[in-house]
């Protein structure tokens, strides 16, 4: 199969069709995992299944699975992404996966009847269940429970800011199911890059080799409650005062961190994501507020040493405000190493289609990171605007996710024939 021999219409008409169910004003979607707008993707998830008459699951975390059966008894292929997405999003992460991932499976059952032979292992696409963590941290929940690395019973008892389960929102929506999770022999996954590099050097692939070390740090700053017009400035154990110091400190503490050959790369990055102030109110001096610190590195090393700088920072601050701020490791993520077979074969496809591609890292977390932990994985990058991501502006051309499906099409086609699972043997 060669670019010009790919249809992409169908497959663009059903990408922006699904980028109607949660969107916003600013060509975003807020479709946060669990909620009725994630449901009407699943929904339509549901109907391109069924219309094909393929084998349709969802597990007890509200993973889904649409089968294609062409050896019986022989494990699963499974491609695919999420439909989730973080709030006021963008409507390329995670969708572009999925939808690409249907398409592609279409294109190899049909290959398959037309051409005859027999392949050696099915062929299902998965949609994972909150892989943005947005509404229920951590992320990457659905594929990390299916690869044993959380406990469901655990994971269904975390609760959103408005005290809802993830057992209770996926019940809501008709989501929480319990049918058997299929054997799997391989993953592969497209995404957007969520970066600059590929857009940079006017590449069309990623193939991506590994992902970087991750640490976050739940941290809970304990002041104490009081009236903001009524209480001595000296006599106030602020927590929202406090609290700011400590996102000012997880910004400036890669300002420690350089790189060696000075050109100017991030050796690590650094953020506060999720930041809850109680009570909330406007006369009132805080007395609690719960923060999210997200830490990553190419390096383990330099993600300890900066973690360990925070911690004494942190106790630093707790001294001189007179309150109590506690700390917990939280998502730690080790690096993950993709296999050297798959990434020869996604340059190898990319060449035969006439397309460029290069080895690339991810700082991102994606459902391939648990997956590639128990059975071999592909990941693959499109180009990103801007390396813009997680935000309305995110944003890639129709063009280049037409040559992400033709590249994920061949690449799901050659591990239904046991190619990588050759090669990884």
């Amino acid at each position: 199969m060669r670019i010009a021999d790919l249809d992409a219409s169908r497959f663009l008409a059903d990408f922006h069709h699904v980028a109607t169910f949660g969107a916003t004003a600013n060509d975003g979607v807020d479709r946060q995992a669990a909620t009725p707008e994630d449901k009407l993707s699943r929904d339509w998830f549901v109907g391109f299944a069924t219309q094909r008459e393929w084998d349709l699951r969802v597990d007890g975390i509200g993973n889904m699975f649409a089968l294609i059966e062409f050896v019986p008894g022989a494990p699963y292929v499974l491609i695919g992404s999420h439909l989730d997405s973080q709030p006021l999003g963008g409507r390329f992460d995670g969708a572009y996966g999925v939808v690409a991932a249907l398409h592609a499976a279409e294109e190899v059952a049909t290959r398959v009847a037309a051409e005859g032979g027999q392949p050696m292992y099915n062929l299902g696409v998965v949609n994972w269940f909150n892989e943005e963590g947005g509404r229920f941290p951590p992320s990457i929940m659905g594929s990390s429970v299916f690869a044993g690395l959380m406990d469901e019973q655990e994971m269904l008892q975390v609760r959103d800011l408005a005290g809802v389960s993830v057992a209770e929102a996926l019940d809501a929506i008709g989501y929480r199911g319990n049918d058997q999770r299929p054997a799997v022999t391989g993953y592969a996954e497209i995404h957007i890059e969520q970066g600059r590099i590929l857009e940079r050097e006017g590449i069309d692939l990623g193939a991506v080799d590994y992902s970087w070390y991750t640490q976050k740090l739940d941290i809970d700053v304990i002041g104490e409650q009081s009236h903001t017009g009524a209480t001595a400035m000296a006599d106030r154990h602020d927590a929202l005062v406090a609290a700011s110091k400590v996102v000012l400190l997880v910004h400036d503490v890669t300002k420690k961190f350089v790189a060696e050959d000075g050109a100017g790369e991030d050796v690590i990055v650094s953020s506060v994501g999720r930041f809850t102030v109680e009570p909330n109110s406007p006369i009132v001096v805080a007395r609690r507020v719960h923060l999210v610190a997200d830490l990553r590195s190419a390096s383990p090393d330099v993600v300890a040493a900066a973690r360990a700088s925070l911690l004494d920072d942190i106790a630093a601050i707790a001294e001189e405000h007179d309150i109590t701020i506690n700390v917990r490791d939280f998502d730690v993520r080790d690096i993950q190493r993709f296999p050297h077979a798959g990434v020869e074969l996604t340059e190898k496809l990319a060449a035969e289609l006439g397309l460029s591609a290069r080895p690339i890292r991810t700082m991102a977390g994606h459902d391939s990171v648990p997956m590639n932990r128990i059975v071999p994985t592909v990941m693959m990058f499109i180009p990103s605007m801007d390396g813009v991501s997680h935000c309305e502006r995110e944003f890639s051309t129709d063009e280049d996710m037409a040559k992400g499906l033709a590249a994920l099409s061949k690449v799901a086609w050659e591990m239904v024939h046991g190619v990588l699972a050759e090669k990884a043997a």
